[in-house]
């Protein structure tokens, strides 16, 4: 996902408040998705600047249990939801939800590891040189090339 500036997206807000172009015109006009200005007005409206500057936040599981709370009681969409309680993703609020409708509150509570480990390469065994191949190996290699050929 492509991470705008947040002068840029400042602009963008003030430019649909001006009230001289729309989200669709506005998105069009500058090469963003529509879906990202809606999203950047809704937190601007509620939150001001902090709506939409970049931060990297952990939430503890009370924060994240008043917000489903809040989103259930009130019977409002992840979306908005987000935007009252100043989550950038609303996927997270979904997520929250998930967990704890298997695991209750503690599974809220859960630091769940975001990066994920890279494999180590696979070390493809060295072919035998010539002279210490059977003759069954050397018939199946010549048999894959000829089909291979063929191909």
């Amino acid at each position: 996902m492509f991470k705008y500036l947040d002068e840029f997206k400042h602009k963008v807000v003030l430019e649909y408040f001006s009230g001289t172009m729309g989200f669709r015109r506005l998105s069009a006009h500058h090469e963003v998705n529509i879906g990202s200005v809606k999203r950047w007005v809704a937190a601007y409206r509620l939150h001001g600047m902090e709506g939409i500057s970049r931060k990297v936040t952990r939430y503890d599981a009370q924060f994240k249990l008043s917000a489903l709370q809040y989103m259930w009681d009130n019977g409002l969409s992840m979306k908005q939801t987000a935007a009252i309680f100043n989550v950038r993703n609303p996927t997270s609020i979904g997520i929250w939800e998930s967990r704890y409708s298997s695991g209750g509150l503690e599974a809220l509570a859960k630091p769940h590891n975001h990066a994920r480990q890279m494999k180590a390469p696979t070390k493809k065994p060295a072919a035998k040189p010539d002279a210490e191949r059977t003759l069954d190996e050397v018939l199946k290699e010549n048999e894959y090339l000829r089909m291979e050929v063929d191909v």
